[in-house]
């Protein structure tokens, strides 16, 4: 398993630059690096930096039926506010609940003032357009959009795992807050195993579907998707945090330099025999993200691995 001390001196603070945080720590920035780079993520509607631009929000808002309004500087799923369609003048939560201009517009108050973001600074709120999600995920999502969370490292992917909002996760992919981490096998983007709250489970709690079903579709195109942002960053330690959408395929959502290790859980094995196999191979300059992809899927997911008993 790999520990979080282990974690940090080998692999974080040795592959990643401390200069280069800044492009995953603001998902404003991340987004437009992205463009940059013809990275697929959701399409940025429009940004509010200063407090005196919250009264032409209503404006903005007044064609737009669904969409997402976040935090550029949030972590750990605080401060996204997910609006699912209209009701007349109020706005849909993911979880069904109405609320009204007032209350978007007190939320975004909230994220300029630094509420969400890390360390309490000052922060700017991006509206994008909301994902819709593939049918592949009907009723094992419940109130949220399902993310796909792999790890990269050196530019390949290591380890994946679907999460899944629940209930008790108020719609948000968000294992902390509840939602369900199911690991996913590199070679087929087919479900290992599954967790909610550190315990195996079998079914999604609210909906009662079995998750050994799931099967994610491309999944080779969701691992290159994750296989670029490393060629896009410089980072050599990241989460991707991917989505599906049902119309354009694969989505960038954010990044992650400091990615947790619960997603060792949601797989049943460690990280590290992975992580020591990929510091010995040709680096992103020698083997293209293709290159690097095909090799993960037909290598890695037959490494014996040691099961995992803690998140260490």
């Amino acid at each position: 398993m790999l520990g979080m001390n282990c974690r940090n001196v080998d692999f974080i603070n040795r592959y990643n630059q401390r200069r280069l945080y800044p492009l995953v720590d603001n998902k404003l920035k991340t987004k437009l690096l992205a463009e940059k780079y013809s990275v697929a993520t959701p399409r940025l509607r429009f940004v509010v930096r200063e407090q005196h631009e919250i009264g032409r929000i209503e404006q903005q808002l007044v064609d737009m039926e669904s969409f997402v309004l976040k935090p550029a500087k949030g972590s750990g799923g605080k401060g996204i506010l997910v609006i699912t369609g209209r009701d007349g003048d109020r706005y849909l939560k993911s979880s069904g609940v109405a609320v009204g201009i007032e209350d978007i517009c007190r939320h975004m108050s909230n994220i300029l003032a630094g509420l969400y973001s890390l360390g309490g600074s000052p922060d700017v709120g991006i509206i994008e357009d909301l994902i819709a999600f593939d049918d592949t995920f009907d009723g094992y999502s419940h109130e949220g959009v399902p993310d796909i969370r792999i790890i990269v490292f050196r530019g390949y992917p290591v380890m994946a795992m679907l999460r899944l909002a629940t209930h008790a996760s108020d719609g948000k992919a968000n294992l902390h807050q509840g939602a369900v981490g199911v690991g996913l096998s590199l070679e087929s983007g087919r479900c290992l195993h599954a967790v909610q709250f550190g315990k195996p489970v079998s079914e999604h709690p609210d909906t009662g579907l079995p998750l050994e079903n799931i099967a994610v579709p491309g999944w080779r195109d969701m691992l290159l998707l994750a296989a670029k942002c490393h060629d896009m960053t410089g980072l050599g330690y990241i989460g991707t945090d991917l989505v599906l959408d049902k119309y354009v395929g694969p989505q960038l959502l954010e990044l992650n330099a400091r990615p947790g290790l619960a997603i060792q859980i949601a797989n049943g094995s460690g990280l590290l025999p992975r992580l020591r196999h990929v510091e010995q191979l040709p680096d992103s300059r020698q083997w293209p993200a293709v290159q690097r992809v095909d090799y993960v899927m037909r290598t890695l997911p037959s490494m014996t691995t040691q099961p995992a008993a803690g998140a260490g």
